[in-house]
């Protein structure tokens, strides 16, 4: 993976082509469901506030994050995520937008001052800055793409899909994990068509378990964004064939997908 700065810069553009779409919504257009059964838009902006809050605090505050963030987590460790949406979600849609402005600003320009070597904490393991920006533009690539779908609105792909595509094929025994399965032992090759025609490529050339297909395509279904039958993502082997089926980029219990 390449350092903080390129994926920030990625993550700064996701985050303004997210804002752009809601930036002159009515605030009754807030109110307008996703996809996410029980979130509206202003649910996703608000998962987004929160999470990248929550960020900041462990860029710049390790000890609050430790003691406070991670102790309330720790008392509804199934709910925790949902209730702070729902609670930031009740703002008036222009405090809510103003304020997820102002923080993922901030946790940007904290990311790109975190030293080399130092390691983050979270609600898993520690990480890098760099492996922190790219699960935020994960997170905010997939909850755009909530917004989008509800406002009927189709996004161009763009190159900044390969750190998503990155992290959802480095989380592939974590995907197993949640699930009590045991990952297979040999690597996967998975070759992905980028936006630009280009290919994308991880693992062996001569694994037998294989993955290809549309980078945009396998970023949606590890991040559950569209069911598998509905995507161009194929498996070579029955193990790759069992991974397409479970697979999930984000952290946390399986998600129920999309039928």
């Amino acid at each position: 993976m390449a350092g903080a700065a390129p994926i920030v810069a990625d993550l700064r553009t996701e985050s303004d082509d997210l804002d752009a779409l809601v930036a002159d919504l009515p605030a009754a257009g807030w109110a307008t469901d996703t996809p996410a059964a029980g979130w509206t838009i202003a649910h996703q902006i608000a998962h987004l506030l929160w999470t990248d809050r929550v960020s900041l605090i462990a860029v710049t505050d390790e000890a609050t994050f430790t003691s406070d963030v991670v102790s309330a987590a720790a008392q509804n460790p199934m709910g925790f995520v949902d209730e702070a949406a729902e609670e930031l979600a009740a703002t008036a849609p222009a405090e809510l937008l103003a304020d997820w402005r102002t923080t993922r600003a901030a946790l940007h320009d904290a990311l790109l001052a975190v030293p080399d070597g130092r390691k983050l904490p979270w609600f898993g393991p520690p990480m890098s800055a760099a492996s922190m920006a790219t699960a935020r533009l994960m997170e905010t690539w997939a909850h755009g793409l909530d917004v989008a779908d509800a406002l009927g609105v189709t996004r161009t792909p763009a190159a900044r899909l390969r750190s998503i595509a990155h992290i959802g094929v480095r989380t592939r025994d974590f995907a197993y994990a949640v699930h009590g399965l045991t990952p297979p032992p040999d690597v996967f090759h998975v070759k992905l068509r980028a936006p630009d025609g280009d290919e994308w490529v991880w693992g062996p050339e001569d694994a037998a378990q294989r993955v290809e297909g549309s980078a945009e395509d396998f970023c949606m279904l590890v991040t559950q964004r569209r069911p598998r039958s509905a995507l161009d993502v194929v498996a070579v082997g029955p193990d790759a064939e069992q991974w397409l089926t479970i697979a999930q980029a984000f952290a946390g219990p399986p998600g129920a997908g999309r039928g």
